[in-house]
């Protein structure tokens, strides 16, 4: 009977769990991104000060809930060696988040590369998408209308998908909760194409 018990119970204190990949290149601001949705959404979160983070070298996990939806992100490094195993995480993602360092033009070439392989892949389809032009606080930042031209000729491939592109300050933190929100929605009506994941 406990066994019963116990059983039932697991079942309806069970959660539904959603997966968010943060991608983008290495220094583009994935890490500091994940730490200030953190500070904004666990409460009495004590977080490493932002301005000591540096270049992940493998990923980085977060876990948090939003109006009863657990939340697991996973940050993964951006440099080249790395961006080949991101693939490995995506059949068991909800959401995919990608950063933009918008201070760094010498860059956007090879951003919109790592995109492009992202964006091509079948096992992504349908998965939401938030694109961030990150680092907007900076003096010389390129404004977002002028990122998103940089990702133009790969916007046939993002297809049907929920798609925005928005300007944050990861270090800040303008931007971040909004985004955030963002992504959790438009999961959510997606559930349909990639249900949840249950969890107790």
């Amino acid at each position: 009977m406990y066994t019963l018990l116990r059983g039932f119970w697991s079942y309806l204190s069970q959660r539904d769990e959603y997966s968010v990949l943060i991608l983008g290149l290495d220094g583009a601001g994935k890490t500091t991104y994940l730490e200030q949705a953190k500070i904004n959404f666990v409460p009495n979160y004590r977080s490493l000060p932002l301005q000591k983070i540096t270049t992940t070298v493998g990923l980085n996990i977060g876990q948090f809930v939003i109006g009863g939806v657990r939340l697991k992100f996973w940050d993964l490094g951006g440099q080249e060696e790395l961006q080949s195993l991101w693939d490995k995480y995506y059949s068991e993602s909800h959401g995919v988040i990608y950063v933009i360092d918008s201070t760094d033009p010498d860059r956007f070439d090879e951003t919109k590369d790592a995109f492009d392989k992202m964006i091509r892949n079948p096992t992504l389809e349908s998965v939401p998408l938030l694109i961030l032009a990150n680092k907007q606080d900076l003096p010389g930042a390129f404004p977002v209308g002028e990122v998103n031209k940089v990702l133009y000729d790969s916007m046939p491939f993002v297809g049907q998908r929920e798609c925005t592109v928005r300007g944050v300050s990861a270090l800040r933190g303008d931007g971040v909760p909004g985004g955030i929100r963002w992504i959790v929605e438009k999961i959510k009506q997606n559930a349909s194409k990639r249900p949840s994941i249950k969890v107790t």
